[in-house]
């Protein structure tokens, strides 16, 4: 599957990938290759390229038959900050409706200020905490702002 995606000055396609993953820039959104490899072979895995050139990607986890997990969301580096995160809302949102679910959700880190304020300006609202998700999921300490993360934050939207 092949999805054209509109924006300003660049011819995007959004490609269903089903075997070559970019760890490189999943590695943006998650720590380790074991954990992303805990989701990655049971999502739907979508990324944006420019020709051949991978820029962004996203994994989408089914939870059950209404709910939709986003569970890895990365731009590449010298794109973030350009809108290309709230384009792939658009288009994710737009993937679940098709597909018939009416509810999203995502986690992030309780410390994340930034990418919790990314989602909740592109239409997720909080509706709880996974305490210590952080240290029970991963072998090592994730330290991200000076902090050592501890708990997700859960966001959610219907649509």
């Amino acid at each position: 599957m092949s999805i054209t995606v509109k924006y300003p000055q660049y011819k995007l396609d959004l490609v269903k990938e089903k075997e070559h993953f970019p760890y490189s820039l999943l590695l943006l959104a998650d720590e380790t290759i074991n954990a992303i490899n805990k989701y990655v072979y049971d999502s739907d895995v979508y990324v944006l390229k420019e020709q051949e050139k991978e820029l962004a990607v996203f994994c989408l986890y089914q939870i059950d038959k209404d709910t939709m997990e986003l569970k890895n969301i990365a731009v590449s580096n010298e794109l973030q900050g350009k809108g290309i995160g709230s384009v792939l809302i658009k288009e994710i949102i737009s993937i679940a409706k098709s597909t018939g679910y009416n509810h999203l959700i995502v986690g992030t880190a309780d410390c994340g200020v930034d990418q919790i304020r990314f989602y909740e300006r592109n239409g997720f609202v909080k509706y709880g905490i996974k305490k210590n998700f952080f240290l029970e999921n991963y072998d090592e300490p994730i330290v991200e702002n000076g902090v050592q993360l501890r708990d997700m934050v859960m966001l959610e939207m219907f649509i």
